[in-house]
């Protein structure tokens, strides 16, 4: 693996679990959850900068079934990231606090429901990459062959975290914060932040298998259209 890719690898690992800790906003508290956003945002354009060139070619080529919906999740998370950030940024009552927001409930509610749009948007945004992302660990660990009961016994782990992350969606209620904003509570209280990040974990796992074995299912598909023409 060259120097560039485990660049870009690292940032994003760094990026995913930053988000996570921002999320995390009943454990870490108001400042600490600002900080952390500061260094998402860095650390989000920095991301867009690394692979600028997907922006350049962006028009050009070939846009199979696979290609066009990258495209629009690509550019969904990245206006999702914006309007977060944007928001976050205007209800600051810590790094920020100057700007004269009069009725911030409105921003309160939009930067809430953008966080929890944008960690799924995330989620599905690594299954389109996930090949890549296998390929770079296997070269970095060395790992060339294939073997049929690592790949029975990484299915079983899928399927297992998939299951847990489906019951962690309806413990924490996932579907209702992204159309529901309440301020006063009914949010789950976490007692611990291991728990926390198991749940929110798995519950990227159910969109990023979901989206890599969609993907692979279209690409099938696609291959047999082919061949029949």
């Amino acid at each position: 693996m060259n120097r560039k890719m485990l660049f870009k690898l690292v940032n994003d690992v760094v990026m995913t679990v930053l988000m996570l800790i921002a999320m995390a906003y009943y454990i870490t508290g108001n400042t600490i959850h600002e900080l952390v956003g500061v260094v998402v945002l860095l650390l989000f354009i920095l991301h867009n900068l690394l692979n600028g060139r997907w922006y350049k070619v962006i028009l050009k080529g070939g846009h199979h079934l696979r290609r066009q919906l990258q495209i629009v999740i690509n550019l969904l998370f990245l206006v999702t990231m914006a309007v977060m950030m944007i928001s976050a940024v205007l209800i600051s009552s810590d790094l920020f606090p100057y700007i004269p927001i009069n009725n911030d409930m409105m921003l309160r509610q939009l930067h809430a429901q953008t966080a929890y749009l944008g960690f799924i948007i995330m989620a599905v945004h690594v299954g389109f990459s996930w090949n890549i992302i296998i390929n770079s660990v296997r070269r970095m660990t060395g790992i060339t062959g294939t073997s049929r009961f690592r790949t029975i016994g990484l299915r079983i782990l899928a399927v297992l975290i998939v299951a847990y992350g489906v019951h962690a969606s309806f413990k924490r209620e996932i579907g209702a914060k992204l159309f529901i904003y309440n301020p006063f509570g009914n949010w789950f209280n976490d007692n611990s932040t291991l728990v926390f990040l198991i749940d929110h974990l798995s519950i990227m796992g159910i969109y990023i298998c979901g989206t890599h074995y969609a993907l692979k299912f279209i690409q099938k598909q696609e291959t047999r259209a082919e061949q029949t023409i």
